[in-house]
């Protein structure tokens, strides 16, 4: 996985590399057998979500540009494993899923996989598009499915020179958009290129009825 799809496309942040040759993605898809769990592709877990392909998940991760003690702000748990990539690379995460079965089950994962990575993530139940004012400002936000724009909720809890990576476009397909906020009040942004999300549903997202 590592040689073929993510140093080839280009990843070059060698502890991205590392972390992701080491994180076991197949607890993150239980029920399917652990070579399918690391095809080149987004895979369905429980309500109706998936777990992105390993590429995004560490294109995502390099885009942030992390550093150890680093608050990061992640808008859809899923199955953990965005969160367990993050949190081994020294951040900590507070992470907010809008399904409360899907946050249960990913702390539960999340505890089993132990170190201390597992102990720097925070699992909550809520409207992650709204993101967490409480914690702001955040060292970085990273969110996990597709939004129709960029949610001025999540430009505002940026802290200056933190970045924002999010999905964004019409429901078949989008732009992975990234954020930098360099002062209090500007912002640049530019697209990494083409991506496919499951849709952001929220307040700044979509509504449940256009999902």
């Amino acid at each position: 996985m590592v040689a073929q799809q993510l140093r080839r496309r280009g990843i070059r942040d060698p502890r991205v590399l590392e972390v992701m040759g080491s994180m076991p993605r197949e607890v993150f898809v239980p029920g399917l057998p652990a070579s399918v769990a690391y095809d080149d592709r987004a895979l369905p877990i429980d309500s109706g979500q998936t777990i992105s392909q390993p590429y995004m998940v560490a294109r995502m991760s390099e885009l942030l540009e992390i550093q150890p003690g680093d608050r990061i702000l992640e808008v859809g748990t899923g199955s953990g494993y965005q969160a367990a990539v993050l949190a081994t690379l020294g951040a900590r995460v507070t992470s907010i899923e809008r399904h409360a079965d899907l946050a249960e089950s990913a702390r539960e994962r999340l505890a089993g996989l132990g170190g201390e990575g597992s102990a720097s993530i925070d699992v909550r139940v809520g409207d992650g598009s709204l993101g967490e004012p409480e914690g702001a400002p955040w060292d970085g936000i990273v969110v996990t499915a597709g939004a129709p724009s960029i949610p001025d909720a999540l430009r505002e809890q940026l802290a200056v020179g933190a970045r924002l990576v999010i999905p964004v476009g019409p429901r078949e397909q989008q732009e992975l958009m990234v954020v930098e906020r360099s002062g209090p009040n500007d912002w640049g942004e530019w697209s990494d290129g083409a991506c496919v999300f499951v849709p952001l549903v929220g307040e700044a997202g979509w509504s449940d009825i256009e999902r």
